[in-house]
């Protein structure tokens, strides 16, 4: 019997158990196949108004996961793990997912570390098509030489991405973000729950929902007038934390009893916040260096049965499809004129809701994403060398 792949994933979101799911998942369906391992930081910052987070360990992990110090987690771009982490990695693996951005020193990093004989796969967020200053385009130039294949986490990526030398010379896979249908899911007694908690009775006016940073680029402001506009006809849920929770707290004054702003959520409460909301929004703005990359909300919000509006910035388009309704960006009147009608028509919700919750199921469930990530290494494997016995 052959001896089992092995797969080593790197990132520095798997710091959060929710996100170790595609790890776990991945050695869920391989079974005796493959042997897969993670690698977490010991802690991780983030830029901006991100708090920190530490490395938090999961009883339920199937895959084995490792811990390891890393170094400038505030500089995203110059973040890189301990020297342990070179040690883990000679350890045999057949595979090395980078779940890095290439063009950062942790990218490059883990070029430099990976076994010559490893399939190296990059997955990738980046959706715009920058040019890097040294010596993020030289970590980019080497990472990509020494990658076997890469993965574009949408639409977008793969149009920024696919037409660049260094990626085009490479197989890539389209391949989605997941979603944890287990953990997101319609829970009426959650939405009683938090209902309580925020001082508000189960029979009110639909909940207007917005989950992620309180940051312009988010569309906050649009969402604010909006709320201003739509007067008694809903009520308000902001879930998250940023530099414009100052300017929400005003929104909360002006309608004391219809805003909440909820702080300090964690990554497992939020399922529970979002079954507190009936209509999700995403009101992304695209500015000069950003545009929405995917929007994990708005797969957690289907997953949940919620209705989900988006804008048209960057991948929201591609995520929603049939199954939400998507607003042009920065236009509120149209999002004043989209967001009321949906709550003047349970029966449209209704319709929004299950076409979610299906897209949720059918697209981006982790089994099916897992699976994707598995054929695509095996792919690469298989056209390699044979396999050693």
């Amino acid at each position: 019997m052959p001896r089992p792949r092995k797969l080593l994933s790197i990132g520095h979101s798997y710091v959060v158990p929710l996100n170790r799911r595609l790890a776990n998942e991945m050695q869920r369906l391989a079974g005796d196949r493959w042997e897969i391992a993670c690698v977490a930081p010991s802690h991780f910052h983030g830029s901006r108004d991100l708090r920190s987070v530490a490395f938090q360990p999961d009883k339920h992990d199937l895959a084995r996961v490792e811990a390891i110090d890393v170094r400038w987690t505030s500089r995203v771009h110059l973040f890189h793990y301990k020297r342990r982490l070179k040690r883990l990695m000679a350890e045999g693996w057949d595979v090395i997912h980078a779940w890095e951005e290439p063009f950062i020193l942790a990218g490059a990093q883990l070029a430099s570390y990976a076994p010559r004989d490893a399939a190296l796969i990059y997955a990738t967020f980046q959706n715009l098509p920058k040019t890097y200053p040294p010596p993020f385009n030289w970590f980019e130039s080497y990472a990509l030489n020494r990658a076997k294949g890469w993965i574009a986490f949408g639409n977008t990526v793969a149009d920024a991405l696919a037409g660049r030398p260094c990626y085009r010379a490479r197989p890539m896979r389209l391949i989605p973000p997941g979603v944890d249908v287990q953990s997101f899911s319609p829970d009426p007694s959650a939405r009683k729950q938090i209902h309580t908690q925020l001082g508000w009775s189960q029979v009110g006016p639909p909940v207007i929902g917005f989950l992620g940073r309180f940051i312009p680029e988010k569309g906050v402001k649009l969402l604010m007038e909006m709320i201003d506009a739509l007067g008694d006809s809903c009520r308000a849920l902001f879930v998250g934390a940023g530099p414009m929770e100052a300017d929400l707290r005003q929104l909360q004054d002006r309608h004391p009893d219809r805003v909440r702003i909820a702080t300090g959520v964690t990554h497992e409460q939020v399922p529970a916040y979002l079954c507190a909301m009936d209509i999700l929004c995403a009101p992304s703005l695209t500015t000069p260096r950003w545009r929405e990359q995917f929007g994990r909300m708005l797969v957690e919000g289907f997953a949940s049965g919620l209705s989900v509006v988006g804008s048209d910035s960057g991948e929201i388009p591609y995520v929603i499809k049939d199954a939400g309704v998507v607003v042009p960006e920065g236009d509120v009147a149209a999002w004043v004129d989209a967001v009321r009608e949906l709550i003047h028509s349970p029966m449209r919700r209704a319709e929004l809701s299950g076409k979610g919750l299906d897209r949720a199921r059918s697209v981006y469930a982790w089994p099916i994403v897992a699976r994707q990530h598995l054929d695509f290494a095996t792919e690469l494997l298989d056209r390699a060398a044979p396999r050693r016995p």
